[in-house]
Formats: structure tokens, sequence, C-alpha cells
């Protein structure tokens, strides 16, 4: 097969992962395709970290397969490598070299070195070639790191949580630097975040991870119109959780009970009228309401024996 004609970036089949009792991955079955932004989220636990690093070849699977841009990911070569930007949280670079002589290693390293892409992403920071990369921000450095792992020219860029711990205004200002870099339309963007605000704004794909296996993929206005919020007017408790059909959460506020359910049409409206109550509305629910309430649903669920 030819690694370039391949119609995914990331393929795995009933792909595990153990640490002694602990199964990470779970006969994950993961197919993302070439092009677009695609978010990856889930709780603590739910696979992501152990996911990447197999992809990018620091860990061996249990069993199954994995392969990132056609090339099985226990294999890959430097010439492989070369194809994937990765930056994470930590942003970590050696705080002793100056940024312009960090950016001349990395402008050796990579044959398709791409200036324009560098200086664009450069350009919604206030960084300068003498500085040294100790002296950067947090938020400079996150820039830099972007801007070196665009201007390598990768088919795929891989971003793990690139805002932790950033103020707004450099979460603003990484986010539109990825947003309007021509080099960030021309590969295929991973982007794993809490931040739902974030995934939002840039994401067209939602992939959902709960303990090691694909819970959703689909687009994030889809996953939203799947979760909705129901204010009903119910006397007395109201009907058990354990009989409320798709509930993720439940609240009473102002003596009014608040269902946010799953996967749930006008039949619900019905039931909720069955039990009394006197008077139904719904709402829309917004991306990070209704993946973190679906997200704390599953977490909390005991797992199977």
């Amino acid at each position: 097969m030819n690694d370039r004609a391949s119609e995914y970036v990331i393929e795995t089949e009933a792909l595990s992962k153990r640490y002694g009792r602990k199964l990470a991955l779970d006969h994950l079955d993961l197919r993302i395709p070439r092009g677009r932004i695609h978010a990856i989220v889930g709780a603590n636990g739910a696979g992501k970290s152990t996911l990447f690093r197999i992809l990018l070849g620091f860990l061996p699977q249990s069993a199954g397969e994995a392969r990132i841009l056609g090339r099985d990911s226990q294999r890959l070569a430097p010439r492989d490598r070369a194809r994937i930007g990765f930056v994470n949280e930590e942003h970590t670079l050696p705080g002793w070299m100056r940024v312009a002589a960090v950016t001349g290693m990395h402008r050796r390293q990579y044959p398709r070195w791409n200036q324009a892409a560098f200086d664009g992403v450069l350009g919604h920071y206030h960084v300068l070639p003498e500085q040294k990369v100790g002296q950067l921000s947090r938020g400079e450095r996150a820039g830099f790191n972007l801007a070196l792992a665009l201007a390598q020219g990768p088919e795929l860029l891989v971003l793990d949580e690139p805002t932790l711990g950033l103020d707004v205004v450099a979460k603003r200002a990484f986010l539109e630097s990825l947003m309007y870099s021509n080099a960030a339309d021309e590969c295929t963007v991973i982007y794993c975040s809490h931040q739902m605000e974030e995934i939002e704004r840039v994401a067209d794909n939602l992939i959902i991870l709960e303990r090691g296996q694909l819970k959703n993929m689909s687009a994030p206005e889809d996953f939203c119109a799947r979760v909705s919020h129901w204010i009903a007017d119910v006397p007395f408790k109201g009907p058990e959780p354990a009989r409320v059909p798709g509930l993720l959460e439940v609240q009473r506020l102002d003596g009014l009970h608040h269902y946010l359910v799953l996967d749930q049409d006008e039949d619900f409206e019905r039931f909720l009228r069955d039990c009394g109550a006197r008077s139904v509305q719904s709402m829309p629910v917004s991306l990070d309401r209704a993946v973190n309430a679906f997200l704390a649903k599953n977490h909390a669920a005991p797992a199977a024996a």
C-alpha cells in the first residue's frame, strides 16, 4: 500500500494495551481520515496518552494493530517521524539556547522546512531571534513550538493539551495562529484537549474515548444534537433516576427538575407527562455541557467485572 495514498492518518484495529490488571486500551477500532481538525476528548484515564505513545512508536501495544500515515507505528523510520509534528503541554525546548539557534537546528533537520509558515505563526507573538528560550513566557513558548511544528511541513500535526496552563490572551493567540495558518490547512490536525470552547471553535470532528473504547465520532454539532435539556415541573420527587431513559444528569432547581438526556426525542416529553409533569420545555445544550455530562456519567459508572 502507498503510504501517502492511505485514506486515513490513523488506523487502529482491536488495539489493546494492558498495564497489569488495568486495560488502558480495550480493542480500540479507530480510523481518522485525512484532512481537517479532529478533536479527541476523554476523561483522565480514557487512554488518550497511551494511544499516542503507541502511535508514535514510544510504547508497544499488548494486542491489535496501529498504523500512522499508513505505517506500522512500531516500525517508524526517521523519514516517517519527519512527516509528523507534535506539540504537547510541556513546550519543552532547551532554555539556554537562543530562538534563532533552535530555529536553525530545526531548519537543518527538516528538508520540507516552510519559512513562510514559521514566520506567519510566530508573527502572532513578540518573540525575538536573540532571546533565549528560557526568557520566553509560557504562551510565547507554546507559539514558538507551534511555529516549529508547522514549519517542518508535517502531513499530521498532533497537539496534546497545547494550551494547558496558558492565560486567556495566550490561548486566543495560539488558536488564532493555528486557525489562520495556511500550513495547518495543508495537514491533518489531531487536537487533544479538555477545553470544550477551544474544540467548539476549531474542530471539524469530535472523537470521544472512554475507558480505552471509542464512544463517539461525529461533527461537534451532531453530538450536541444528541443531548437535550428538559425542564419539568414534576410534583414531589419525580421518577427514580434509574427509570429515566438516556439520563446523563438530573438536578432540582427552584422546584423544577432539570434533565440532561442522551438520544431522546419528543417521546421523552410524553414520559415526563406520564410521570405527572405539569409543564415541560426543552432547551439546546452547549458542547461543553453535553460532553462533560456524557463523560461524567460514563466515568462514574462501575466497570464491568
